[in-house]
């Protein structure tokens, strides 16, 4: 748990938006403690209720989050391992209470263009703000459900939201052949086409048959 001093934790309390509310770690004078390199625990959700904060203190916690498969671009990728370390940091201010999340993992899946075998590396830093009287949804967070913050229902979204557009084996993939269905990659080639003025097709079908 980490104490600040009271213009600390008024700071947070006003700062507008998610980025700003974060309390600022490793002030003079501040104390340090919780459960950060004890034995891990594995969970998909962590109970509100064992954290009691005033403003300016915040709450430090290793977690082995576990992450599901889950289907982008109407491909299946799985994250490797399926549990991950993760660092949970609770911070409270004047008007609510922050939460980060930091982990990092690998999915293993197909490339978009070729198909082939595409391993990516992840690195999540994500929070989520929850006011303590909300007069705006936006000031909420839909990971907090009776005092439970479902870690892992947002650690798999906070992984969508850091993934680029297209999951490629590598930047220069080069794809499938639109001819052929070869691997450009693995054998690169072009094919020659020969172009047929419409107006003779039937002639050229009729020859063919002949």
């Amino acid at each position: 748990m980490v104490r600040r001093n009271a213009g600390e934790g008024e700071r947070s309390g006003r700062a507008g938006t998610a980025a700003e509310r974060r309390p600022r770690s490793g002030t003079p004078g501040s104390a340090v403690t919780g459960t950060l390199g004890a034995t891990l625990l594995r969970v998909t959700s962590f109970s509100l209720r064992q954290v009691k904060l005033r403003p300016g203190e915040e709450h430090r916690e290793a977690l082995e989050v576990e992450l599901a498969p889950f289907e982008f671009g109407g491909q299946r990728y799985l994250p490797v391992p399926e549990q991950v370390t993760a660092e949970l940091v609770v911070s409270r201010a004047l008007t609510g209470t922050l939460f980060t999340l930091r982990f990092r993992t690998r999915l293993h899946g197909p490339c978009y263009r070729c198909l082939g075998d595409a391993v990516l590396e992840v690195p999540i830093d994500a929070r989520e703000y929850q006011a303590s009287t909300p007069d705006d949804e936006e000031l909420l967070t839909p990971y907090v459900v009776d005092e439970q913050l479902e870690v892992s229902a947002w650690a798999r979204d906070a992984i969508v939201l850091a993934l680029p557009d297209k999951i490629l084996c590598r930047p220069d993939c080069a794809g499938l052949c639109a001819v052929c269905g070869k691997n450009l990659n693995d054998e690169p080639h072009t094919h020659e086409h020969e172009t047929v003025d419409p107006r003779w097709a039937a002639l050229e079908a009729l020859r063919r048959e002949v």
